[in-house]
């Protein structure tokens, strides 16, 4: 029976991040292997977590689990910390004899030396297994594929929902396509990438020209077409390979090609609504201020940490603390570990005075200065409550929320998005007494709270994943394929 190995590096490079990620960053968060990486996300909705069901399902199976390790998207993965990681990987490989191989991989992973880094993963595993051992791999729909990939894979998937909560499904798509190589069946792959950056305000599954084209892909999805998968790109990936592509896995490779062609045409027919205009933060907030009764969300897209953002510009703070609201609003969030050792000092209750945002750099604005009190302080940890990532386990590091008058501020000693209900929960926050929930965010926040919010209203403010590209420093994406 199939004896299998299986690896995982989840990482979005933001060339434009003020800071490298560090080693430690993944160590933080995920740097599992063997059987803990499979207990870990049991249950979960989650690459991992698929693999775990996969194998229960196969009892003649086996697998050995090599490194598995993802960080928040980010400034470039540093050199040391891929290093390590596919060294281990590679000497995982030569220590065992494998039918098959499956990747969980991002697809916009770039290291500060390498902005092709899942390419250049892809390309080193098969020259440790050779040609023989079949390798799949999974893909965030961020990916910025490069073409080659597929004379490198014997079978891929994407994610298909914007937010992204099919993780496990994508996943469970690849192994598929896995046990299909090993039975035998045929896999030929064709992957067509159109010349542009877009950006993916306009890319949920639930609405708008991403959608159409999904639905187009997955009516197509029929012998002897085995796998359509779509990739918007990430625009603040600075790399050859940037933009959106169409992925076809099939039988035979012509339907394949055909196929693919077809799903990039109809991506670049919709161009035009993929373009997005937003209003400046305080546009943005006077807008939020006059929404309908309930809970109104003001994202700043341009600091997302899951768009590679710092979680530390100013911009939107400032206005809020300028503002002095009448009425209750919480700010989510602040990577800023010397804040949360201020606070823990302080204790409950105690006074808290410090410059807020612009910690890493001056370049998206000065810092905030801000004046309150210290009203929780926790351990951040908590297990995921929403569709995203369901039931996987996050740890913020300690963690303090602020208060100054109507405004309440999270700060965390570690960078994960606040984007699922238990993280306001952990600190105590009930949104149903909360008017306003300004966020570092975008599409992804969607997934849990596009229903608890009357309204949602994003802004331009200045920051790593900013809308303007034609501002950023490109050196590996051509100059015509950039679009506002």
């Amino acid at each position: 029976m199939p004896h299998i190995a299986v690896a995982r590096l989840w990482f979005e490079g933001n060339s434009f991040a003020p800071e490298p990620t560090p080693l430690s960053a993944f160590q933080g968060r995920e740097w599992v292997a063997g059987q803990e990486a499979l207990d870990r996300y049991h249950g979960t909705a989650t690459e991992l977590g698929a693999v775990d069901a996969f194998l229960a399902e196969r009892p003649g199976w086996t697998a050995t689990v090599l490194r598995c390790t993802a960080a928040q998207p980010g400034g470039p993965m540093a050199d040391e910390a891929y290093d390590a990681w596919i060294a281990e990987v590679e000497n995982g490989l030569r220590a065992g004899s494998f039918d098959g191989v499956y990747l969980s991989l991002h697809g916009a992973c770039l290291t500060e030396s390498d902005p092709e880094a899942d390419l250049t993963t892809l390309r080193r595993v098969r020259a440790v297994i050779g040609p023989r051992v079949k390798l799949v791999a999974s893909f965030d729909f961020h990916g910025n594929i490069s073409p080659q990939v597929v004379g490198l894979l014997d079978g891929a998937s994407v994610y298909r929902t914007y937010p992204h909560v099919d993780m496990d499904r994508a996943a469970r798509r690849a192994l598929d396509l896995l046990e299909h190589g090993l039975g035998g069946g045929a896999v030929q792959g064709c992957i067509v990438k159109l010349p542009v950056v877009l950006h993916s305000f306009h890319m949920r599954d639930a609405e708008g020209p991403m959608a159409e084209v999904w639905a187009e892909a997955l009516a197509a999805e029929k012998r002897p077409i085995l796998d359509a998968s779509l990739f918007g790109g990430f625009a603040w990936g600075d790399t050859p390979t940037a933009g959106p592509s169409a992925m076809v896995w099939a039988e035979e490779h012509a339907p394949a090609r055909a196929l693919a062609r077809r799903l990039a045409n109809e991506i670049e027919a919709r161009r035009p609504r993929f373009a997005v205009s937003l209003p400046t933060p305080e546009q943005a907030l006077q807008t939020a201020l006059a929404g309908p009764p309930g809970l109104v969300a003001l994202l700043d897209p341009a600091d997302n940490p899951l768009s590679g953002g710092a979680a530390d510009t100013p911009g939107l703070l400032r206005v809020l603390v300028d503002a002095k609201l009448g009425e209750e609003c919480v700010y989510c969030f602040l990577h800023d570990p010397e804040a949360v050792a201020a606070a823990q000092e302080a204790g409950i209750g105690g006074a808290f005075a410090r410059d807020l945002a612009g910690r890493t750099t001056p370049a998206f604005g000065p810092p905030v200065p801000f004046a309150g009190t210290v009203e929780a302080l926790t351990s951040g940890r908590f297990l995921n409550t929403g569709p995203m990532e369901h039931g996987a386990p996050v740890d913020l590091g300690p963690t303090a929320l602020l208060r100054a008058g109507k405004l309440r501020v999270v700060v965390t000693t570690r960078k994960e998005a606040a984007v699922d209900p238990a993280f306001f929960a952990l600190h105590g926050i009930d949104l149903a007494q909360v008017r306003l929930l300004a966020n570092k965010a975008k599409n992804h926040f969607r997934a849990a709270f596009a229903r608890r919010c009357s309204a949602i209203v994003e802004c331009d403010a200045p920051g790593p994943a900013a809308l303007d590209l034609s501002a950023l420093p490109f050196r590996h994406v051509p100059a015509a394929w950039r679009t506002a």
